[in-house]
């Protein structure tokens, strides 16, 4: 009753699952990821042991194919289930088993793995496989929900809509540097659940995005003086520490400590605080 994407980054730094299905929060159960190691998917009568167990096998060095046909032999119950995984290296690897309620099954290449149950048919999957080959133009978090919507507007979870998520690590990628959960977001239950999570990625953007270096802006001249009157407007004037102490505390107290730069401003930045002011 899911369909998902497992994929890795062409550098091999970012490993992801995005995952939508008419089933309450299916991001709770589905996906399973670790920086550097690989990517995880358990769908179907999903196991929830096969996602400890592939990023083990994975980190010792297993292949993805080797890693899904070591766990399904294993498990009494493969008939039940899908498992999708993807490494550090090569061609991911799908399992469908032959009890998985139609239409069902999957696809995999270099470094992605697409599959699903109870689809409105095969069109989900190819969807799903052409938007992430086509787009990588986009950011691997946005590619990957690029993926889940074609998807999801290919027809889906024949049952309808009700939760998506989508989880991304990195090496050192989360909050300020001290996890590796880039993105990990869910939309538990939800009338539109695809839609809904894109607006909640927009929002992950704007406030936990790294600042882009080339257009950060010099915090001097006219500047400077604009951005001191827009936090006197937003009760934030400057203080005896300076215009870096004051926007410090503005950005923390809008959630956007993650884009301070001292002595330079992000343009994502400057227009919410444009915005806040009323300007």
């Amino acid at each position: 009753m899911t369909f998902s994407l497992v994929a890795r980054s062409a550098d091999g730094h970012l490993y992801g699952v995005a995952v939508a299905s008419r089933f309450l929060a299916a991001g709770a159960l589905v996906p399973a990821a670790e920086a550097l190691v690989g990517a995880v998917a358990t769908q179907a009568h999903a196991n929830l042991a096969y996602r400890a167990q592939a990023l083990a096998l994975l980190r010792t060095g297993v292949t993805a194919g080797d890693a899904v046909a070591g766990l399904v032999a294993a498990d009494p119950g493969r008939d039940d289930r899908q498992l999708a995984v993807v490494g550090a290296t090569g061609d991911g690897a799908t399992w469908t088993g032959p009890r998985c309620h139609p239409w069902a099954g999957g696809q995999a290449g270099d470094g992605w793995a697409a599959q699903g149950n109870i689809l409105t048919g095969p069109q989900v999957i190819d969807a799903l496989r052409d938007a992430w080959l086509a787009r990588n133009d986009l950011p691997f978090p946005q590619r990957m929900l690029a993926a889940l919507t074609a998807g999801d507007a290919a027809g889906g979870d024949r049952r309808g809509r009700q939760s998506a998520a989508i989880l991304v690590v990195q090496r050192h990628g989360g909050y300020a540097g001290t996890g590796d959960e880039l993105v990990d977001l869910r939309v538990d239950d939800h009338d539109d659940p695809v839609a809904e999570l894109r607006r909640l990625l927009g929002i992950h953007h704007m406030l936990f995005g790294r600042p882009d270096p080339a257009t950060l802006r010099d915090l001097t001249g006219p500047l400077a003086a604009e951005v001191a009157d827009l936090l006197a407007a937003t009760g934030h004037p400057v203080g005896p520490a300076g215009l870096d102490d004051a926007l410090a505390a503005w950005t923390g107290l809008e959630n956007l400590e993650e884009r301070f730069v001292p002595g330079r401003i992000d343009p994502i930045v400057l227009e919410h605080l444009r915005r806040c002011a009323g300007r």
